[in-house]
């Protein structure tokens, strides 16, 4: 995989960055993420530029771009901490949509993804389960014309900001995949704020019925479009550290250039130089892992493609947490505040040690596979 940006990239990376410039400021990112449901304004912003539509192919009218174009997009998303149902919707649920091998609902979803008009989002978590995929109470049941869905799911990412939810379930013990619309009779959604900006829900179905056409996908086929999703999420979500560390990385060199203590700027004290150094090699090694994860995405080999994503899982957010932490012992008191914005990155940064599965999750997977090779 090329590394370096083409002109395409370099053209959709500037626009992004002068549109979370203008757009995606301190106060609005505080001001959205206490607000419930999709803020079509700044969605609109984002599907305008074509990261709705990023990874969709062009016969449904998206862009069809490259795992490495992910990865750059998702660099600058994290830059301005951007939030919304970027990742769940235009990576995770495209994803999973995309693997499906049902033609029928990808017709029918993922055009209108791509322009914005429709946010997905994926519930699989569910009771105790903090990695598991499988389904442990939610049960579907053919009955006649329709299924119909039973049971409840937690941790929803964006499930307040979706139009419909891919819904895994039981069905004649076999795992199974729904689209549900968010409006459907039966469905109730509880949305709220996480700490690091983001939004999640829990969903409750009580008899939720869908038409025949609802079933995305189930068996196989269904655990390998699941899991796809979930890698792509990985992926993404190492690359959004990645970019917010390298902000969080100015954010503190500017502080400390201006930043006087006895008498002179906190820069020329070598040992914070030297603490900064080791910021941004942490931030390097962050990005070059981010690449290490979209490299794995095109690995034909199942074990390899999860060595090389449990990694990137592992050793982005421990980077992460050194950068966060020491960015806000380089600021001092102030740091501790909710008044600047190097809390929010740091808080960010942190959370997404446990999204998509853990540093346990992810460590007790890679030893498996050593184990087994």
């Amino acid at each position: 995989m090329d590394f370096t940006y083409d002109e395409q990239q370099r053209m959709l990376t500037d626009s992004l960055r002068r549109l979370v410039k203008d757009k995606f400021t301190f106060e609005a990112r505080r001001e959205q993420s206490q607000q419930s449901g999709l803020n079509n304004a700044s969605w609109q912003s984002l599907a305008e530029v074509g990261v709705t539509g990023l990874l969709i192919p062009e016969q449904y009218d998206g862009f069809g771009e490259s795992t490495a174009t992910l990865v750059a997009t998702q660099l600058e998303l994290g830059r301005g901490l951007v939030s919304g149902p970027l990742i769940p919707s235009a990576v995770i649920a495209t994803a999973v949509l995309l693997n499906s091998g049902n033609d029928t609902l990808k017709a029918d979803y993922l055009p209108q993804m791509a322009a914005g008009s429709a946010v997905l989002a994926l519930a699989y978590l569910e009771g105790e389960q903090q990695n598991d995929i499988e389904p442990s109470a939610t049960r579907a049941s053919e009955t006649g014309d329709t299924y119909t869905l039973q049971g409840d799911k937690k941790l929803v990412w964006a499930g307040g900001s979706a139009h419909a939810l891919i819904v895994s379930a039981t069905l004649e013990n076999e795992l199974a995949l729904f689209v549900v619309a968010t409006d459907a009779e039966g469905l109730t959604l509880h949305d709220y704020p996480t700490i690091d900006g983001y939004r999640c829900a829990t969903l409750q179905l009580n008899n939720v019925q869908v038409p025949k056409k609802a079933l995305l996908a189930r068996g196989e086929q269904a655990r390998q479009a699941l899991e796809s999703g979930l890698d792509y999420g990985v992926t993404a979500l190492c690359a959004h550290t990645a970019g917010a560390m390298e902000k969080l990385v100015e954010i503190t060199a500017e502080y400390i250039k201006t930043r006087q203590q006895f008498g002179k700027p906190l820069a020329e004290f070598q040992v914070l130089q030297h603490r900064l150094a080791d910021m941004m090699i942490k931030q390097e090694l962050a990005a070059s892992m981010a690449y290490v994860a979209a490299t794995a995405l095109g690995e034909e080999d199942i074990a390899e493609r999860r060595r090389m994503l449990s990694s990137a899982k592992v050793l982005v957010p421990e980077y992460g947490r050194f950068v966060g932490e020491s960015a806000v012992q380089m600021h001092g008191g102030i740091g501790m505040t909710d008044e600047l914005e190097v809390g929010d990155y740091f808080k960010r940064i942190t959370f997404v040690d446990y999204l998509l599965g853990n540093h346990d999750y992810h460590l007790d997977r890679l030893m498996a596979l050593f184990d087994n090779a």
